[in-house]
């Protein structure tokens, strides 16, 4: 099974959010930042990666998504800052 990943994406500091799930974070996270897919991202400009957690399978990504997406927006807002507090854009860090 692959493994999997669960990201947050935003359209500035404390900006609209965007909760997802993929297998090839990399790759999911360009598409976001060029709007190669239509949708709510492309829409409201949800393009930088200001949190991720990796699973060891794409399942158990998944059923942590369906939790999150349960929560109140401060909360995933206290998720944000208590790991990336000055919301800085993620991607110079898994592109490497």
């Amino acid at each position: 099974m692959k493994d999997g990943w669960l990201y947050i994406v935003a359209s500035k500091r404390n900006g609209t959010l965007y909760l997802g799930v993929t297998s090839d974070l990399a790759t999911r996270i360009w598409q976001h930042r060029i709007g190669a897919v239509e949708g709510f991202t492309k829409k409201y400009g949800c393009k930088h990666l200001v949190w991720c957690e990796h699973f060891e399978n794409l399942h158990d990504a998944r059923e942590r998504e369906w939790q999150m997406k349960k929560w109140k927006r401060a909360w995933k807002i206290e998720l944000i800052e208590k790991e990336n507090p000055e919301w800085r854009d993620l991607w110079h860090d898994i592109n490497r």
